[in-house]
């Protein structure tokens, strides 16, 4: 059975730091959350100029998994227990903030001495209440590791997490199944997806232009939302493009999201502010 499109978001520009922006498509005004799939931003392509220093500073998270999906360039990730990654075009992090965790993150000291492009997808992938106060832990994925799904020519679509086409992503530290890939479809090139009955699938339109079932066309920068029916939809490459597909189980369960944190209920959101403001963290210096 086919799955038919519940929404079409549009990437809105934010500013997540007085001087970085990204494009959200999730949250959106039409439509709030695909538990456990509760933010996307879509960050540059941003040029990074010779001798620059511009960095996101150490910042806290509680009660979810940021996850990154580097698309070109290099980052620089490190956080409150000990994890420093350099990132690398194509690679990918999952970061289970749990309890709670601080993060610093942006370009590499190798961009930034030598300039150069940088574009990332960062998803925040909601989890249970049972496992919110998990301590946290940390998933590097090199590209290499990902296994390739829906092969055919002109089609270079790569695995992260879940089991999908036969294939597993190498992330093992999620607590309910997810599916995560991203990749390229060649002009002119089809490909079918079949996914689970009443998980929720995205479909995010990195750049280029698709078309879905042969009826819907989608430009970049917006995010599709399938309706939870059906398990099958097909998308046409209409020229060179970049996709981020998502398919997961629901999370039946309140969202509570503010600022750095996604929790189940208001109260929870305001103990995570008052244990950041009291240390309780931990510290990273930069």
């Amino acid at each position: 059975m086919k799955k038919n499109i519940a929404h079409i978001l549009a990437g809105k520009e934010k500013h997540i730091t007085p001087t970085e922006k990204v494009l959200q498509p999730l949250p959106h005004a039409d439509f709030r959350f695909a538990n456990p799939f509760i933010v996307l931003h879509h960050g540059g392509p941003d040029t990074i100029a010779p001798g620059s220093d511009n960095r996101i500073m150490p910042h806290p998270h509680r009660g979810f998994a940021p996850v990154t999906f580097q698309l070109q360039g290099q980052a620089h990730h490190k956080d409150s227990t000990g994890n420093d990654q350099i990132i690398n075009a194509g690679d990918a992090q999952w970061m289970f903030a749990g309890k709670g965790i601080l993060h610093s993150e942006g370009p590499s000291e190798k961009l930034h001495i030598e300039g150069g492009k940088t574009e990332l997808l960062q998803l925040w992938v909601n989890v249970p209440a049972a496992h919110k106060w998990d301590d946290p832990r940390y998933q590097f994925v090199h590209k290499a590791e990902m296994p390739l799904i829906l092969e055919q020519e002109g089609v270079n679509i790569r695995l992260v997490s879940g089991s999908f086409d036969g294939k597993s992503g190498p992330v093992n530290i999620s607590f309910t199944p997810v599916i995560s890939a991203v990749g390229e479809i060649a002009n002119g090139k089809e490909v079918e997806f079949e996914v689970t009955e009443d998980y929720w699938t995205l479909l995010y339109v990195v750049h280029g232009r698709v078309t879905i079932d042969e009826i819907t066309p989608v430009a970049e920068h917006n995010l599709i939302v399938f309706k939870r029916e059906g398990t099958m939809f097909s998308v046409a490459a209409n020229e060179d493009s970049q996709i981020l597909f998502l398919s997961a189980q629901v999370i039946d369960e309140p969202v509570a999201a503010k600022d750095n944190f996604v929790m189940n209920t208001k109260e929870e959101i305001d103990q995570a502010m008052a244990d950041y403001k009291n240390g309780i963290f931990g510290t990273l210096a930069d």
